[in-house]
């Protein structure tokens, strides 16, 4: 088994954010946490059945400030044998197709709404909101 950077090495925290087509939640989870906790946490993102980056997704964290040409959707398999100090599920699909993660050391299921369903701006910067939020809880928590 891989032992990817951060890992067992006193680095930052790797989590891995999960969604069903790793179109929406997920990204803007794996992008916030890279951009205001990166010296902490390593995130990444995938989904069980991905496909693509939602346009809205990209705007709402472009009014952040957070680069987003980077992000691309990927699937789960991308990550079979690497290790992660935290998965987190973001959907109950996600919940339910991903029980066992096998690289997790922790998961946590924490459910969203799907922005995508109402296709609005603002839908999209609530979830984000509430990603950040939560994301600051989990700091505080020292869950990640």
């Amino acid at each position: 088994m891989k032992s990817p950077e951060g890992v067992g090495r006193g680095g930052p925290l790797r989590v891995l954010f999960l969604c069903t087509e790793n179109a929406c939640r997920s990204q803007m989870a794996e992008a916030l946490t890279n951009h205001f906790f990166g010296d902490r946490v390593r995130a990444f993102s995938a989904g069980v059945r991905p496909g693509g980056v939602h346009p809205l997704a990209r705007k709402v964290l472009s009014e952040l400030g957070i680069e987003t040409s980077g992000l691309r959707s990927k699937h789960l398999n991308e990550f079979d044998g690497q290790e992660f100090d935290l998965v987190i599920t973001l959907c109950e699909a996600a919940a339910a197709e991903c029980p066992v993660f096998s690289g997790a050391k922790k998961r946590l299921h924490l459910p969203l709404p799907d922005p995508a369903k109402s296709n609005d701006p603002e839908t999209f910067r609530r979830v984000r909101d509430q990603i950040l939020s939560r994301l600051k809880e989990l700091l505080e928590e020292e869950a990640i």
